[in-house]
């Protein structure tokens, strides 16, 4: 048995980083959820049909991903984030200020799938040097759906 692990819980007595970017992963998710119904609901324009939907598809995968990192955190033996006041303290998104232009929503979104790729790489990397193979896993998942829909987003804005 490695010296990162346990016999209770393999994950236990090693991962506190671990545990500390998924709370961020948690965090952010929970931020950017806030976020993406601010957007949703103020849109206007041109092109709010499809930014009114675009919007909600995406607080949807943030829900999805928030809550599967959540469940993952506890299973390796961690305490998910699970205040508005923690989650805004541990956060790497901002939360939505003011009105903006429809394409400025987007130009803001495909900022903060960026910062949450930044995060989510981070945690691959303490997943893999603690050998938490399904968290790595889950994590590598997490950043082919962002890059997807970042690539959209830009689409949108002709970048």
């Amino acid at each position: 048995m490695s010296t990162m692990q346990t016999k209770t819980n393999p994950f236990v007595t090693e991962t506190t980083e671990l545990h500390e970017v998924l709370n961020r992963q948690i965090a952010g998710w929970s931020v950017l959820y806030t976020k993406l119904h601010h957007f949703h609901w103020y849109v206007q324009g041109p092109h709010f049909f499809t930014l009114h939907a675009k919007f909600e598809e995406l607080y949807n995968l943030a829900t999805a991903h928030m809550d599967e990192a959540a469940e993952r955190l506890l299973a390796i033996g961690g305490r998910p984030v699970a205040t508005m006041s923690e989650q805004l303290r541990l956060s790497p998104i901002e939360e939505a200020q003011g009105q903006f232009t429809a394409e400025r929503m987007v130009e803001a979104v495909v900022a903060d799938l960026r910062l949450m790729l930044n995060v989510i790489n981070e945690g691959i990397q303490v997943a893999g040097e603690v050998d938490d193979k399904a968290t790595e896993d889950m994590l590598i998942g997490f950043t082919a759906e962002l890059d997807k829909e970042t690539w959209m987003l830009n689409a949108f804005l002709g970048k």
